[in-house]
């Protein structure tokens, strides 16, 4: 069948593989799909998605696209495609980047998620359909005012939490569990937080008697027994704990709000309800030592976990705390571009920590380096 396409969207989801041992650069793959439409047509090409809206102005470069939506499409998108479908004015439509001139007009992100429809159950393509066990995204909430150092949410999301109301989340889930789906990956970036939105989430679920599995990113802090036992009874078989950190100063580096006693709280409420926990340990990153990454690891020992995931050196992304401490400190320099991947990992580190964690991961089969 021939397709006669007026505007090509292209998402751009990651950038690099987030891996300082292999720097492994995405958009390489992109360009050359960007490259096939040209030689294909000569209509519009727009990019979109969270690794565009983190360099929207260098990635359109890099990428040769002709526009580029930083932040939320779901608004800007369509205004755009009736703009160029109409000949008329770009210059008012929120977030929109150009090759001729740059960005248009700020982004906007929307208060309120429920006008955006969530995807329909034909959206999925027919071999992941067929596949035996598709995990099926959910996103309930968007934005973070956390501010954790290195973290780009506030950079793709917008730092005011935004949330769809649950029955509709809910009503979501069940359309897709009646056409004969059962695992769920809610992709929040803070599930538990807020409390009250988490636990009326999963009474509305529970309400509905799904049949369903599901897996959520939960911050170590603000978990009490009713909001883990809802969980559970919701379908929650797995946790991802991301402390990053089993020492205090470090913690305090990585502008975290909790501390060991919560994590340490945390990990036991969701183990008691039986919920698999995986962990993750971030090391490296400014004031980081050798005798705090022995505290690390001697701590995620102390957890339990079944399985954790270690990654060594934090990738810096612009508009974070860590990207200044970089510059301060002559990591990068004012001409860095960010778009390639770029690490921080305090220099007494370097050479010792891999073989470190090597040598320490050997006789823990759990460990994902």
């Amino acid at each position: 069948m021939e397709v006669r396409p007026e505007c090509i969207g292209i998402s751009v989801r990651n950038i690099d593989d987030q891996n300082i041992g292999t720097r492994n650069f995405l958009l390489d793959k992109v360009k050359e799909v960007v490259a096939v439409c040209r030689q294909l047509t000569a209509v519009p090409i727009v990019l979109g998605g969270a690794g565009y809206s983190m360099y929207p102005e260098s990635a359109l470069a890099y990428l040769g696209a002709d526009f580029g939506i930083e932040g939320e499409g779901e608004t800007a998108f369509p205004a755009l495609l009736t703009q160029l479908e109409n000949h008329g004015d770009l210059s008012r439509i929120p977030g929109l980047y150009s090759r001729e001139h740059g960005l248009h007009q700020g982004r906007i992100c929307s208060d309120n998620l429920d006008q955006f429809p969530l995807p329909g159950t034909n959206i999925l393509s027919a071999s992941a359909s067929q596949s035996h066990d598709p995990w099926i995204p959910v996103q309930t909430r968007r934005g973070c005012a956390l501010k954790c150092s290195y973290c780009s949410t506030a950079t793709i999301e917008g730092s005011i939490l935004r949330q769809r109301s649950p029955g509709i989340v809910a009503d979501w889930l069940e359309r897709w569990v009646t056409a004969g789906y059962a695992h769920f990956f809610f992709v929040d970036n803070t599930f538990n937080l807020p409390p009250a939105y988490a636990k009326s989430l999963c009474c509305r679920i529970v309400e509905k008697n799904l049949a369903m599995r599901w897996r959520c990113i939960v911050y170590p802090k603000n978990v009490d027994d009713e909001l883990v036992r809802l969980m559970s009874a919701a379908g929650c078989r797995q946790i991802s704990l991301g402390f990053e950190s089993g020492s205090e100063p470090i913690l305090k580096n990585l502008n975290k709000h909790y501390n060991l006693e919560d994590i340490r709280a945390t990990s036991s409420l969701f183990a008691r309800h039986g919920i698999e926990r995986m962990g993750f340990l971030l090391l490296g990153g400014p004031g980081e030592t050798r005798e705090s990454v022995e505290e690390s690891l001697a701590f995620a020992d102390s957890l339990e976990l079944e399985a954790l995931k270690v990654t060594v050196g934090i990738r810096i992304y612009p508009g974070t705390q860590l990207e200044g401490i970089a510059r301060d400190q002559g990591v990068i320099t004012s001409t860095s571009n960010l778009l390639f991947p770029h690490f921080y990992l305090a220099p007494a580190l370097e050479e010792w920590l891999p073989e470190r964690l090597k040598e320490w991961g050997k006789s823990r089969p759990s460990v994902i380096m």
